[in-house]
């Protein structure tokens, strides 16, 4: 029977998961590799960073909920892809063969390229896993006793930018509600050649959405920036000229820093001739395939997508909830139609659709497609969208408990924002 191996237990790889044994039935055998037993929504880290969520209110344990739908399930984690035997070795030892196999990591996180940076060794917090977050929301308890100015940002060559966005208005929106504003200066850094750019080149008016929200908030920010170095309550930033080169350098301190970090493929996708691209992450074609090995496909985070456009800090390109989404619907469909001995022609769309929670409002921002030129360019903030997120954040925490291979962006979120995709 042909053995379908999902590498990652996250939105992409459980959505994958549930959409291959939807779409192929019972006629495969398919095994998830994760790491450790949980799953966690992602989209609600934020929260949880400042104590509106408990890190259990945003897990799920996954090995049940696949065991209802026949999908086998690994917790021990990848160790490492060997693409010529078509294997994958796990941390404790044993060896998983596949016939395909889906790519879903996520990414490695490159604390690691600027000193000082991340919760591990660092003097900064991240809210890029629930874990990194559960310790932020330690800290943020700490840092509360007293208070000081705070920075939140995005590393150089970091990809999605919206969770920054998002952190710096909710702390904004639990500060004001403590009634501690006041003593809390906020700043926010980051690569982008402007505010609202978000690795997308602007989406409609966001440059001037986003600037307006700042300033409304008192949210200082410096732009075209790279962080250099972090110590304990510094942080060295330089912003970088049209020549290239540092035109202004700042000390900022803080008491409380969260910043993203760029983005790496994980260590152990890093084998094969032309599995991955410098950075580690998947080469993909149109079909989410791998080119030098057919019956590998990738999808979310850790796929290869060029940056939308050249910017003076590098930046990188987002994946939404919404590419994913069509990703995956691409590559159960292509691997359907090679098992029928056909040729897999399916494409994602790779639209952008992205809710941007702000504490007590929210920000929509969509583009169709991701990269330009766009059909629909569009963005919008009322407090439709922070509700929009939390029945958001409901919904898809019942999805991965119930299986469901319903594609939420696509009847939903479209709908919500009065936009008819046309099939």
């Amino acid at each position: 029977m042909t053995h379908i191996v999902v590498l990652g237990a996250g939105i992409g790889g459980m959505s994958a998961a549930y959409e291959l044994r939807g779409t192929l039935g019972a006629g495969v055998d398919i095994t998830v590799i994760g790491e450790g037993d949980n799953f966690s929504f992602t989209p609600s880290n934020p929260w949880v960073a400042v104590g509106w969520r408990k890190p259990s209110e945003v897990q799920i344990q996954v090995p049940p909920r696949l065991a209802k739908h026949r999908i086998a399930f690994e917790g021990a984690g990848a160790d490492k892809v060997e693409p010529d035997a078509n294997r994958v070795l796990l941390r404790d030892g044993r060896y998983i063969d596949y016939d395909y196999l889906v790519i879903a990591t996520g990414p490695r996180l490159a604390f690691d390229e600027i000193p000082g940076l991340g919760p591990e060794g660092g003097y900064t917090q991240s809210i890029c896993t629930t874990g990194h977050a559960a310790t932020g929301w330690d800290a943020y308890q700490e840092f509360l006793k007293a208070p000081g100015p705070i920075v939140v940002g995005a590393a150089a060559g970091a990809s999605c930018f919206g969770p920054a966005y998002e952190f710096a208005m909710i702390l904004d929106k639990d500060l004001r509600k403590r009634k501690l504003r006041d003593k809390v200066p906020i700043t926010y850094v980051s690569p982008e050649p402007y505010v609202g750019h978000m690795g997308l080149g602007g989406v409609g008016d966001s440059k001037g959405l986003m600037e307006s929200e700042f300033r409304q908030r008192h949210i200082q920010w410096i732009v075209n920036a790279k962080i250099t170095e972090v110590r304990d309550g510094e942080m060295d930033v330089a912003e970088i000229g049209e020549d290239g080169q540092p035109k202004k350098t700042h000390t900022l301190p803080f008491k409380y820093s969260m910043v993203l970090p760029a983005f790496t493929g994980v260590d152990a996708v890093r084998q094969g001739e032309g599995l991955c691209n410098p950075r580690g992450f998947i080469l993909i074609d149109k079909h989410q395939r791998n080119p030098a090995y057919k019956n590998i496909y990738s999808i979310g985070v850790c796929v290869a997508i060029p940056p939308v456009e050249a910017t003076l800090v590098p930046t990188g390109a987002p994946k939404t909830g919404f590419m994913i989404e069509s990703m995956v619907t691409a590559v159960a469909k292509n691997i359907e139609a090679e098992l029928k001995g056909e040729a897999g022609s399916a494409e994602a769309t790779w639209n952008a659709i992205c809710l941007a929670d702000m504490g007590d409002t929210g920000a929509a921002f969509v583009a169709l497609p991701q990269i330009p030129p766009r059909n629909v360019t569009w963005a919008k903030v009322g407090k439709w969208v922070h509700l929009a997120k939390i029945a958001f954040e409901k919904y898809f925490m019942m999805k991965i408990k119930s299986g469901n291979t319903e594609p939420i962006y696509e009847k939903y979120v479209l709908k919500l924002l009065g936009i008819v995709r046309t099939r």
